[in-house]
């Protein structure tokens, strides 16, 4: 009983002492219950009865001014306000008119660009008197307009006046390319420039011709390539090149499979030899597990990895793999006498009685010749192999070749690299000297589409025959990768160690 006349007593207390504050507080609570009767009462009459809507009294009390703020809060106002920075000033807008005739003459305001006119990559010296510049530039413009190049080689310390030629372009994506497209400008000199080893700039000046826009010739001044005094090396153009075999690998992305990255690289080195060299790029598939592979390559001198993420940002083909390949070309183009242009699902071959090297040896008088595709399945399995399969590598568990007829089947290739100027993924179009395809009894490649992108067991369908068909394709049994799997994976071991061992699909 105590407690509630306590609690009644403070109740008491707290009413007396809101009635008998300040008259203006009461003033305020009254005008507040009225606004708010009022408001509410608006909203149940019909609009032609009222003078003003709901609507209204709502402006109207946004409008009051804001209560008094303490002089604490004020204080921390106090700091002038940030200004912006100022803006550039608008660009001149044309707008319609109309002509003495009544005609109306329509405006046209360009804003921004959709594209670069030219993206560099690379640029390479391909000899005292020439170079390469390798890039991306906008596939419209080259499409549909008429896009020049001039490229001007300018002396270090201007001992000499600067040089110039007309740059030649050259498209190598075959039409394939998206926003952008692949173009390497081949700038060759009438006399040897910087021979002296004095240094010096080598400017691409890029012009749209009108194509963007045909009132104006929009042209970028490109400081493409610098070399410093003393940085010429002229014998590298004439000399033997350091390695043999020279891998050029396209675009990898993805989530790639470490084991058969493992395999791959085991079986290549392998079959090119002590000097040999895989140029990797990385294009987002080398994750850790991959990278993890290729360590004890790179540390033997046998890879070199590119990061290549970059490029994601320019919309050409195929993670721009065309760009790609021909950056590769041109950068090690005098340091190997061969360089070959596959994938890393794909297993060059050449017979028990051959050689890579009597292989290619035979093969000198041209510069160029394609290989044959082997298409095998990635599913099918020998039933001999069930509950083992884990522990066998991939070309060594898929021994199913698909033999169906009337397909065209890709090819891939190898050029001998000083003779060419632009390549491409299949083929190169641009190089002197000669093709040749003849090559299906000497070397061909085994090719396990899409088993690199998988992390898992391939095989799925185990059968015990030497001849299937699956899903209208015929295969017949091939075991000629399956023979060499023991050979590789001891290279592998004495090679490198077992420190892969325990690498996981």
């Amino acid at each position: 009983m105590a407690m509630e006349r306590e609690k009644e007593r403070e109740k008491k207390m707290f009413v007396g002492v809101v009635w008998n504050c300040a008259a203006e507080l009461k003033l305020l609570l009254t005008a507040l219950l009225f606004l708010c009767s009022l408001a509410t009462l608006l909203q149940f009459l019909p609009p032609r009865f009222s003078p003003f809507s709901a609507s209204d009294i709502r402006l109207c009390l946004s409008s009051l001014p804001p209560p008094p703020t303490s002089h604490i809060s004020s204080s921390l106002h106090t700091l002038p306000p940030t200004s912006s920075p100022p803006s550039s000033p608008p660009p001149s807008v044309q707008t319609d008119q109309i002509l003495n005739n009544s005609i109306i003459k329509r405006a046209f305001n360009p804003y921004g660009a959709a594209a670069y006119n030219f993206v560099q990559m690379g640029a390479y010296r391909g000899g005292l008197n020439t170079f390469a510049i390798v890039g991306l530039a906008s596939k419209p413009l080259h499409s549909y307009g008429m896009p020049t190049y001039k490229c001007e080689w300018v002396p270090l310390l201007n001992t000499t006046a600067p040089t110039s030629t007309v740059g030649s372009k050259m498209l190598t994506d075959w039409g394939y390319g998206r926003v952008y497209t692949v173009v390497v400008v081949n700038c060759t000199f009438a006399q040897p420039v910087g021979a002296d080893g004095s240094g010096g700039s080598l400017v691409l000046y890029a012009s749209t011709g009108g194509g963007g826009d045909r009132n104006f010739n929009l042209t970028d001044r490109i400081e493409a390539l610098v070399e410093a005094p003393g940085s010429l090396n002229a014998a590298l153009y004439t000399s033997a090149p350091k390695y043999d075999y020279l891998y050029c690998g396209s675009s990898l992305y993805g989530n790639l499979s470490p084991q058969r990255v493992r395999e791959w690289m085991a079986y290549h080195v392998r079959l090119l030899g002590a000097r040999s060299h895989f140029v990797i790029h990385d294009a987002g598939g080398i994750h850790e597990g991959v990278l993890e592979v290729l360590k004890p390559w790179m540390e033997l001198g046998y890879v070199t990895l590119q990061d290549i993420r970059e490029q994601e940002r320019f919309d050409g083909y195929y993670h721009n793999q065309f760009l790609v390949v021909n950056d590769c070309l041109h950068r090690y183009k005098f340091m190997a006498k061969w360089i070959f242009f596959f994938d890393v699902d794909e297993y060059i071959y050449v017979p028990p009685k051959s050689t890579i090297k009597s292989v290619l040896d035979s093969f000198s008088d041209y510069t160029q010749f394609t290989i044959e595709q082997m298409p095998m399945s990635n599913k099918l399995c020998l039933s001999e192999d069930a509950g083992k399969t884990h522990r066998k590598w991939g070309f060594e568990k898929l021994v199913y070749r698909d033999i169906k007829r009337g397909i065209r089947r890709d090819r891939k290739y190898a050029v001998q690299p000083r003779n060419v100027f632009a390549t491409g993924v299949h083929l190169s179009q641009n190089f002197v000297g000669m093709t040749t395809h003849k090559t299906e009894q000497r070397i061909k490649y085994f090719h396990y589409h899409g088993t690199i992108a998988e992390r898992r067991e391939p095989c799925r369908m185990l059968v015990n025959t030497t001849e299937v068909n699956l899903e209208g394709i015929p295969y017949v049994m091939v075991t000629t990768l399956r023979k060499v799997a023991g050979s590789v994976k001891r290279f592998e071991i004495k090679t490198i160690g077992p420190r892969l061992q325990r690498t996981r699909q």
